[in-house]
């Protein structure tokens, strides 16, 4: 490290040191006691919902709810799957160009924005329901899908559409030849990926009323019903389970 890199090494930890002395001292750490043990709320998240029958008979309704948030989720990937590949065109440098800053300026416009602040545009659009949920997702993941979509289209090897090109191929069979074979590949590992992100991000869409299992999940935590809390926390971790170890596997196929 040179002479200038350690003083600016130097300052920075210096700054960073400073903010979190003054965020230490000036945020209040009181926390307001619960009547409820610890141990007793823990006992009614983990332990009831899998050992008590009144409960147990309730597991196929939270069932139904995250077979809803998987539906949102798939539906989402799919339509950001198609509508990401036009704008990974437009935002790659080595085919759009001088316009490359036109896809790329829409991709992190897109990405700025959280999928629960689309969620809650869209259930004011549209209403209350999967449907809400179901955009939300969709446009969000075409802002990530888009930028991963555009670095694989930047990374190809450009000697096979030379060729065609070379040969007599216009544009179009240059493209469909000499670019789709190499990106397709990547293209599905990245969507399956985002499957399984957008699985536990409709999770979450369910609080504003964007269908799924968020909103059972986020009414229990209000009413403390911890033992719903449980359930629910378990349909959800064994399913994003399941579909983690199920797409892996694909991944490693397709790659």
């Amino acid at each position: 490290m040179t002479k200038k890199g350690k003083y600016t090494f130097y300052v920075v930890l210096l700054i960073l040191s400073i903010l979190y002395m003054t965020a230490f001292a000036t945020t209040p750490f009181s926390v307001s006691g619960s009547a409820a043990s610890p141990l007793d709320t823990l006992r009614r998240i983990f332990i009831v919902p899998i050992t008590n029958m009144d409960y147990i008979v309730q597991f196929p309704e939270y069932i139904g709810y995250m077979l809803e948030t998987i539906a949102i989720a798939y539906a989402g990937v799919a339509v950001a799957t198609i509508l990401a590949v036009p704008v990974a065109f437009l935002a790659a440098r080595n085919t759009a160009k001088r316009f490359s800053y036109v896809g790329k300026s829409i991709l992190n416009a897109i990405r700025a924005i959280p999928e629960l602040i689309f969620a809650i545009i869209f259930v004011a659009a549209v209403g209350i329901g999967p449907y809400a949920g179901v955009l939300a997702i969709s446009i969000n993941s075409i802002g990530m899908l888009g930028k991963l979509y555009a670095e694989v289209i930047e990374s190809i090897d450009s000697s096979n559409v030379d060729a065609i090109k070379a040969s007599g191929g216009n544009r179009i069979q240059a493209m469909w030849y000499g670019v789709l074979p190499q990106v397709l590949p990547e293209f599905s590992s990245y969507s399956i990926y985002r499957f399984e992100i957008d699985v536990r991000a409709s999770t979450v869409l369910g609080i504003v009323g964007a269908g799924g299992i968020g909103a059972p999940l986020i009414l229990a935590t209000y009413q403390r019903a911890w033992e719903d809390v449980g359930m629910i926390l378990i349909v959800v971790v064994v399913f994003v389970s399941i579909i983690d170890l199920f797409s892996g596997k694909i991944r490693k196929k397709l790659v």
